[in-house]
């Protein structure tokens, strides 16, 4: 029934593969290892759906695809760090990603979380260095990154996550978190792609756009707890500690139908398929 979305997440994926490796080429043998745990926690596995959204975005309202490749690449790399510090004993303490070990456990503590700061930092390098952009693009792109990421974006989601590990969480608290941890990069990826294609805070089309990252954020996080409940690894901050599997289920259903509804006037069928597909994935 996707096999569409499947396959162009497939493309999407391997072309990403090929440009975040590139960034890694021609670079100093003095630090090889601190080089060898980023491409270990950056490459060879993932959707790279935040990626895709950017792309995709930028495709559908004609945006700059140079500007869109160097903003997809920069979320990338702040998704990789991100999942590279969540795994470290300090915070979740998880021996794997992905069927491999975890960076960590691959290369050690202090070299992962070096890595997971290196991948952070070339995220905006690579914006700051483009060639291909101008300077009010660049200055609007790392305003994003940084909001998406930093004390009001990802990181604080990070935070409270780990502050509130043995605290009871109502349901609206728990939204929060997962718009903060989560949500906050999708929401910056939708920007990015809007950047490209120089759609501002005033135009329609941006109103739209953000409904829609907004609703795919939370549903994606739904999906991730019902997989993982059905899997029997349900974590401590859970949809399905508040709600049965169907109402969960049909919680993500609404939301992205309400996604699907705001995104209807632009969309070529791309992210309307997209947002489907993410409300009954499997992994």
């Amino acid at each position: 029934m996707f096999e569409n979305t499947i396959s162009k997440l497939s493309d999407n994926a391997l072309l990403f593969e090929k440009v975040l490796s590139s960034y890694y080429e021609n670079t100093d043998d003095a630090n090889s290892l601190l080089i060898e745990a980023q491409k270990y926690g950056l490459l060879g596995a993932g959707k790279r759906i935040r990626a895709f959204l950017v792309m995709e975005i930028s495709r559908i309202f004609n945006g700059d695809y140079n500007a869109a490749l160097a903003f997809a690449s920069a979320i990338e790399l702040i998704h990789a760090s991100s999942l590279v510090h969540d795994d470290l004993p300090c915070i979740d303490n998880d021996d794997f990603r992905r069927g491999k070990p975890s960076t960590h456990k691959a290369y050690g503590e202090s070299i992962a979380l070096l890595a997971g700061d290196a991948m952070m930092i070339k995220a905006f390098e690579i914006i700051a260095s483009n060639s291909s952009l101008d300077y009010e693009m660049i200055a609007n792109a790392v305003k994003i990154l940084a909001a998406g990421t930093g004390e009001q974006g990802m990181l604080s989601g990070q935070a409270m996550d780990t502050d509130i590990e043995h605290i009871n969480l109502n349901l609206d608290q728990l939204i929060r978190l997962h718009h903060f941890k989560t949500g906050k990069l999708i929401l910056a990826s939708a920007k990015l792609g809007c950047l490209s294609c120089r759609i501002n805070e005033n135009d329609p089309k941006y109103c739209a756009i953000m409904k829609y990252a907004t609703n795919i954020g939370l549903a994606f996080q739904i999906v991730d707890d019902i997989i993982d409940y059905k899997s029997g690894s349900q974590e401590a901050h859970s949809f399905l500690a508040f709600m049965s599997l169907e109402n969960a289920q049909d919680y993500a259903v609404d939301l992205t139908k309400d996604a699907i509804e705001a995104i209807k006037p632009y969309d070529d069928g791309t992210l309307t398929e997209l947002a489907n597909y993410l409300t009954i994935r499997e992994n």
